[in-house]
């Protein structure tokens, strides 16, 4: 090797000096669980032995960063002559640091997630996605709510600064603490909808990125299979789709480190410390969504007894180490999470179990054939019954990557790393497809889940979102054939690395991301951006948005958002016991309002109903209860006539503030007068 080519290798890994347990074979089947050295061996034939890396000694071009290499069974390494390595054409990206190779793959992806939220960023505050509308708000308003947690220290598991008087459990409803508490800077300089887009930006690049910094270091060498997997992972059609709604399942860049780390307790020389590591990442994922967290589990479980189950003399040497940890984590992140989560199932507002209709979401087959709504050759009616809704569109491969995942599997098949990840994925995608089994929307059989929804902690799981694992899991896949297939030596290496890429485009092309969807929302009133509400609405007062927020109306809630909360307003979109009591099934929404059902009606259809004296009484009892200074309905609101007639049949004339008309109701609803 010449002082030239010495100069251009990539430096030395940055785990190359860490514990002698992190640097152990992870990348090859063996490596998973520790064993005797006849059990690392492929079963094929027999390994040949390998000298002793040298800590200090520059690693080769596309050597990995530990001691041991990468080839699993039926797969050999690569090697390169001399006159290879030299060839400069062959060589510009090798001749790039460690650094600046993870740099330009996470500039591609940051542009990739600025691409796909694009439309968004045009105005933040103006624009939503397309068909719903609520979680967003929902989020803006959780988002808010970090903002008084940080700033006035507020209680962050619970508020009344919706649905008041009831409240609702924030510990039930994903109250992202952990994403919006680092943004409060931003939410207080731009607003809660600039650090929505923030965040879902972050969060599909974040993802990407987390998953292509642990497939290259613990997994391929090959930098473009590990950006091919990191690419799937972070932007999968399941990604897409949930990227308009729900920013904290998209954001997974924990999730990689996380599996890492179960792996490393399987022969961790070190597992008090390790399992320590893990509760901390675990505590963290819990306040960021933990359904994912619970899916992370799940997966983690399965893969390992899909190896065990294969070789289960792993099992002696893995079971202490594992157990040891495991012990260690669950005892520290319960002490973490131990409050939380007796506010989550035992404090106000608990619920237990979703509602019937959320629980039956499940797939249908044919989704994992059809690409996705929000891809290149997607088509949003075209899959019209395929998904539950356009925001859990969590299968949605395309035929072509459906057919490469099960060819990658046939190919790589002798490989018990690739056989686990086929039954984790296989499992989770049955799953997925909920009570009923179905094609193209005919029921066909009933589906395993059936006999599952009613375990603890599984009852509050929405079964489409099974499909995110299997989407992971494909990722892996795509990864680790990209690695195989450039670790070939045939005559020709050329048309391999070229017929591997047009592979990967005719798979991944049909489903490559495209701008989110957009439609334009009302703006906040500028009643309540110029502050003239406060006039009106004291510290433990209600402003009442006409019509009252509901899981279809959520613009009330933008407007609190807007103001960091500073008003409590009744209703809302979130999950909390029927009726209000504590402890019974979820559902979405507060105790039933029969004059909010009926101003939403009136918003809806603009027909104006016949009041009596009776419904005049128990919209004043709401009001009451409710502790209303004010009503508040947008001059723009949609048959906003028909709503100021009904207003005013219910509560008597109002008058026209800026651009809202207002209703004083203090008077009416005063306990003391």
């Amino acid at each position: 090797m010449t002082p030239a080519e010495s100069r251009a290798l990539p430096a030395p890994h940055p785990e190359a000096a860490a514990d002698s347990a992190e640097l152990v074979n992870y990348r090859t089947p063996a490596g998973l669980f520790a064993g005797p050295p006849a059990l690392a061996a492929p079963t094929t034939a027999p390994a040949e032995p390998e000298a002793p890396a040298d800590p200090e000694t520059p690693a080769e071009p596309e050597a990995p960063a530990d001691p041991e290499t990468l080839a699993g069974p039926g797969a050999p390494a690569e090697s390169e002559t001399p006159a290879e390595s030299a060839v400069p054409t062959r060589a510009w990206w090798r001749r790039w640091t460690r650094r600046r190779q993870h740099l330009a793959v996470g500039g591609l992806f940051l542009l990739a997630a600025l691409w796909v939220t694009s439309r968004i960023w045009l105005d933040p505050s103006g624009r939503v996605a397309s068909l719903y509308t609520g979680d967003p708000a929902q989020v803006q308003f959780f988002l808010a709510h970090s903002v008084r947690v940080v700033l006035h220290g507020e209680y962050p598991f619970y508020t009344e600064q919706f649905n008041y008087p009831d409240g609702v459990n924030l510990m039930a409803n994903t109250a992202v603490l952990a994403l919006g508490i680092p943004m409060v800077p931003v939410t207080l300089l731009f607003g809660p909808a600039v650090s929505f887009v923030v965040l879902v930006t972050l969060g599909l690049a974040g993802t990407a990125m987390a998953w292509y910094l642990m497939l290259s270091r613990h997994l391929v060498r090959t930098p473009l299979a590990a950006a091919v997997g990191g690419w799937f992972c972070g932007f999968s059609p399941a990604m897409l789709s949930h990227a308009s709604w729900h920013p904290n399942i998209i954001s997974q860049f924990l999730l990689p480190f996380i599996v890492w780390r179960v792996l490393v307790l399987t022969r961790s020389v070190k597992p008090v410390r390790d399992g320590a590591l893990l509760a901390l990442l675990v505590t963290a994922q819990a306040f960021i969504n933990e359904e994912i967290l619970l899916f992370t589990a799940l997966a983690c479980g399965v893969f390992l007894l899909a190896v065990l189950a294969q070789e289960p003399a792993r099992w002696q040497a893995a079971w202490r180490p594992l157990g040891v940890g495991v012990v260690t984590c669950a005892l520290l992140a319960g002490a973490l999470l131990a409050y939380p989560l007796y506010v989550q199932f035992a404090g106000p507002m608990a619920y237990h179990g979703l509602s019937d209709a959320v629980k039956d979401y499940g797939n249908d087959i044919a989704a994992f054939f059809a690409p996705g709504s929000p891809t290149l050759g997607g088509n949003q009616r075209a899959n019209i019954n395929l998904a539950p809704n356009y925001s859990e569109e969590n299968a949605f491969f395309g035929w072509s990557l459906s057919m490469l995942a099960i060819g990658i599997v046939v190919w790589l098949r002798r490989e018990l790393i690739v056989r686990a990840l086929a039954v984790t994925g296989v499992f989770f995608a049955v799953l997925s497809l909920g009570e009923r089994v179905s094609w193209w929307d005919r029921e066909l059989i009933t589906g395993p889940w059936q006999w599952l929804v009613h375990l603890p902690l599984l009852d509050a799981v929405v079964p489409t979102r099974f499909g995110l694992i299997t989407s992971v899991v494909i990722g892996l896949l795509l990864a680790l054939a990209v690695e195989r297939a450039w670790a070939l030596r045939p005559a020709d290496r050329r048309t391999v690395h070229v017929l591997t890429a047009a592979g990967l485009a005719f798979a991944l092309l049909p489903i490559a991301p495209m701008p989110l969807r957009m439609v334009s929302r009302p703006p906040v009133p500028d009643f309540i951006t110029a502050d003239r509400w406060r006039a009106y609405v004291g510290p433990d007062q209600t402003l009442v948005p006409i019509p009252v927020p509901s899981m279809g109306n959520t613009h009330g809630m933008r407007w609190a958002a807007a103001t960091n909360l500073d008003f409590k307003i009744p209703g809302g979109y979130f999950l909390a016991p029927r009726n209000g009591n504590t402890g019974d099934a979820g559902r979405f929404g507060g105790r039933p309002s029969g004059v909010g059902q009926m101003l939403e009606e009136v918003a809806t259809t603009g027909r104006t109903p016949k009041l009596d004296d009776r419904q005049r009484r128990r919209f004043a009892d709401e009001l009451r209860h409710w502790r209303a200074a004010i009503l508040v309905l947008p001059v723009r609101q949609q048959n906003a006539e028909p709503l100021r007639r009904t207003v005013e049949e219910l509560v008597g004339p109002g008058r026209q503030e800026l651009d809202v008309w207002v209703w004083d109701v203090r008077t009416l609803t005063d306990r003391s007068v």
